[in-house]
């Protein structure tokens, strides 16, 4: 672990990308255009567009997509191999009641859009592809996770037509060889026994010993659990890495984990999981790795760092999503949580390991707006890892005030002293 002699406060400039949203709830930033800059595409879960945000001083917006019916998740790869980013979503969660007590048996459907490869083009060049589908898609990873030759997406359903905490299939698409005419993607099914209410899920590479595959760091009902291929076994391997916030569950009804994502220090790229617990939770916490994973001793404690609210009527709370990156550049790890209101729980809140071992971390706000999501990109080239946010305007859960994107400029001292 590093030396942290002195802590540096963090500081970003805001900088408006789109306000007056009418709804808004994901947000991811790749290159788009292919010019080598950030770009970021977003949407709701009500109007069915999605938009891209181009990174050209202005942040020019233009529609990639429209007419889909309740846009959730998102991810992007270059399906095609053209070099520049296509976008995979999942869409048609819910029924005509429009939350997770009513999913749609027959939606839960993954498309993903092909990149035009130019702004210029007329919108309807974002080609449509479909590639499968399971009641309750919710949320979707794509990587390498059992092999390197082709694409694979894991879909992850929040709910199942049985009951909002029924059991759910974890399942994976593989890329076709013709990844234009296939009709849909061949689908395996992981794990149907084991997760249930998943509502967080982190791809990461490098944290398997002595292999570059990606794995999954899960949120669900049974707390945070990392999911990865053994290549060895050939087989999926969990490990689960606490079992969440359970005090609240007689008032709620919600238990586990809600979202998470996992932070290096030093040498150990998962040091530490940082959590907001439970499903829309108000509750901050951090797992901390003890002992050492190469002798078998490694294990891992739970730190509650805050309380954000109490849960509303619905028995939800103010945070939806956690992001570890290295923001001050001193090869560690800080993270952010989101939330998405009301104030004062709104905004993005930055926690800094000062001591974790033992349970203590600095926290700065630094963002005020209403937060569904937050991307992590450079988006001025100048090596700072930034940030970009869109609220949470989602009708049945929360409609953010002024519903903006916006992306935060990282002008933190780095440990270079630049």
């Amino acid at each position: 672990m590093t030396d942290r002699p002195s802590l540096r406060k963090p500081k970003f400039v805001p900088e408006l990308v789109a306000d007056q949203l009418r709804d808004g709830y994901w947000l991811e930033a790749p290159d788009i255009d292919g010019d080598g800059r950030p770009d970021l595409f977003g949407y709701g879960l009500r109007l069915g567009e999605i938009y891209w945000y181009q990174n050209d001083g202005s942040w020019t917006r233009r529609l990639a997509a429209d007419k889909f019916r309740m846009p959730v998740g998102a991810d992007f790869a270059d399906i095609t191999g053209n070099g520049v980013a296509d976008i995979i979503f999942c869409h048609e969660l819910y029924g005509p009641i429009g939350t997770i007590v009513d999913p749609d048996t027959e939606g839960g459907k993954i498309t993903w859009l092909e990149n035009n490869g130019s702004p210029d083009k007329d919108p309807s060049r974002w080609k449509q592809h479909y590639v499968g589908r399971a009641t309750g898609m919710h949320r979707l990873r794509a990587g390498h996770f059992t092999q390197t030759e082709r694409l694979e997406i894991i879909g992850l359903p929040i709910v199942a037509k049985e009951d909002v905490h029924a059991v759910l299939p974890v399942v994976m698409f593989t890329q076709p060889d013709d990844v234009h005419g296939a009709e849909e993607w061949p689908m395996t099914v992981i794990d149907d026994s084991s997760f249930r209410m998943i509502h967080g899920a982190e791809k990461k590479a490098g944290l398997v010993p002595g292999s570059d595959l990606d794995s999954l760091l899960l949120a669900s009902d049974e707390g945070v659990t990392w999911l990865h291929y053994d290549t060895g076994r050939r087989e999926w391997v969990s490990e689960l890495i606490g079992t969440g916030e359970l005090t609240q569950f007689e008032q709620t009804g919600f238990r586990g984990s809600g979202d998470l994502n996992a932070g290096r220090l030093g040498d150990d790229p998962m040091a530490y999981v940082a959590a907001l617990e439970p499903f829309h939770g108000n509750t901050v916490a951090v797992y901390t790795r003890t002992g050492d994973p190469a002798d078998g001793s490694s294990g891992w404690h739970r730190t509650l760092l805050d309380v954000y609210g109490d849960p509303n009527e619905n028995g939800e709370g103010p945070g939806h999503q956690i992001v570890c990156a290295d923001f001050d550049g001193d090869g560690d790890d800080e993270f952010l949580v989101a939330l998405r209101g009301p104030w004062p729980w709104q905004g993005v809140i930055y926690y800094k390991a000062v001591d974790p071992a033992n349970g203590v971390w600095a926290k700065w706000r630094v963002s005020d707006e209403s937060v569904a999501r937050i991307a992590t990109a450079d988006f001025n080239g100048d090596g700072r890892l930034d940030f970009a946010t869109i609220a949470y305007s989602v009708q049945n859960y929360y409609v953010a005030k002024d519903a903006k994107v916006m992306v935060y400029r990282n002008e933190t001292v780095q440990a270079d002293g630049k």
